[in-house]
């Protein structure tokens, strides 16, 4: 029987807990107050990064990607860096950036991006919270 070669998407979830604040320091204290309401005190999340990737089945192994290695490039990349840091001042690579999960999605996006295959990743997905989550994707 003859199989139809397709796209499939797989994905990895990874968590990290990790403090920040969202603040301007542009902006006086009453602004960002009033932009930041709660969020501009310092105050932390347990986050969970998901990643998905797109590619078709290798063959020999039936996988997209080896999970074990998406979560490897993930740990390396993202997580080791900013697991139970303050996102405003220890991790380097968030220098002036306002840690929100939008911002942290495009920025682990990049970070992936340069350890992928090219056209295999197709989202990153940032959850603040059980409610609250930033995606940044290719949908091509």
């Amino acid at each position: 029987m003859a199989v139809t070669p397709m796209m499939v998407q797989v994905g990895r979830r990874e968590s990290f807990n990790a403090a920040h604040r969202l603040h301007d320091p542009g902006l006086s204290e009453d602004e960002n107050r009033r932009l930041f309401g709660k969020c501009v005190n310092l105050h932390g999340h347990n986050y969970l990064l998901e990643v998905t990737v797109v590619g078709g089945i290798d063959p020999t192994s039936g996988y997209v990607v080896d999970l074990k290695r998406l979560s490897d490039i993930m740990c390396r990349c993202i997580i080791q860096d900013v697991d139970h840091r303050n996102l405003n001042t220890d991790v380097p690579w968030l220098g002036g950036v306002i840690p929100t999960a939008e911002n942290l999605a495009l920025i682990f996006w990049d970070r992936l991006l340069a350890e992928l295959p090219a056209g295999q990743l197709r989202t990153v997905r940032v959850w603040e919270t059980d409610k609250n989550w930033a995606e940044v994707g290719d949908q091509a």
